[in-house]
């Protein structure tokens, strides 16, 4: 085979799309669209499964659910070419289930699911790491040539997708956290006018009034000045 027979100009466009951020996009969506591009995009791949691991915990995505069982079997056996391609930090190939002797339990769970090759491909996304799996039903469907160049393609596009993805969760972080500002300072300037009503002082007493009492009871001023708030509105009802 030729060294770019793994990839297709179909994959190409596939992997570049997943750069391409959008409201509802997640780690998950990401990992979704991979294994959606590898198994319609690369030559004699059955299905694909894709491992994001980030301090010790893993998210497991499959274009098939058998694929996720498999992923699962793996990490509960502790052996398999996931396993080995993550702990190596190199790709880890399959080349017939049937005629493997490194883990033999692995292959016999692969078996079970009408898996014969395998190529686990181990990407590193600081501060995760991602582990790509391709599946074949034929042994020897990936040639360590196409292998080569699939790697470096996978971690170019999955390095721009996962960057963008993290600058794109800070922004949104960000946007959340000034909007629950705006808020606590909304109900705060609420309960203000409370105490302001109630007690005949100005925005500054009502203010450290707030802050004394929220000291006394060790709350936020935000979570005080919303419990007054919604307590003032059910006496208002009454």
């Amino acid at each position: 085979m030729e060294s770019t027979a793994m990839l297709t100009p179909g994959l190409a466009r596939d992997l570049a799309a997943l750069g391409r951020l959008g409201e509802d996009t997640s780690t998950e969506s990401v990992l979704r669209g991979l294994t959606t591009a590898l198994t319609a995009g690369v030559p004699g791949c059955s299905g694909a499964s894709a491992e994001h691991w980030r301090d010790h915990r893993v998210l497991v995505s499959g274009s098939h659910s058998e694929l996720i069982m498999l992923v699962e079997g793996e990490h509960e056996l502790g052996e398999g070419p996931s396993t080995e391609a993550r702990q190596s930090g190199g790709r880890a190939t399959v080349t017939d289930v049937l005629t493997e002797t490194r883990w033999p339990r692995y292959d016999a769970l692969a078996t079970r699911w009408g898996v014969r090759s395998v190529l686990a491909v181990p990407i590193d996304v600081a501060p995760a790491v991602l582990v790509v799996g391709l599946y074949s039903v034929r042994p020897g469907a990936f040639s360590p040539q196409g292998a080569h160049s699939l790697s470096d393609m996978l971690t170019e596009q999955l390095g721009v997708a996962m960057a963008n993805l993290s600058e794109f969760d800070e922004v949104r972080t960000d946007a959340a956290q000034l909007q629950e500002a705006l808020a606590g300072r909304s109900v705060i300037d609420q309960a203000k006018g409370i105490i302001m009503q109630t007690s005949r002082c100005t925005a500054e007493a009502a203010f450290e009034e707030l802050r004394r009492i929220s000291q006394h009871h060790q709350i936020k001023v935000a979570d005080l000045a919303r419990l007054l708030v919604e307590e003032h509105q059910r006496k208002s009802k009454g």
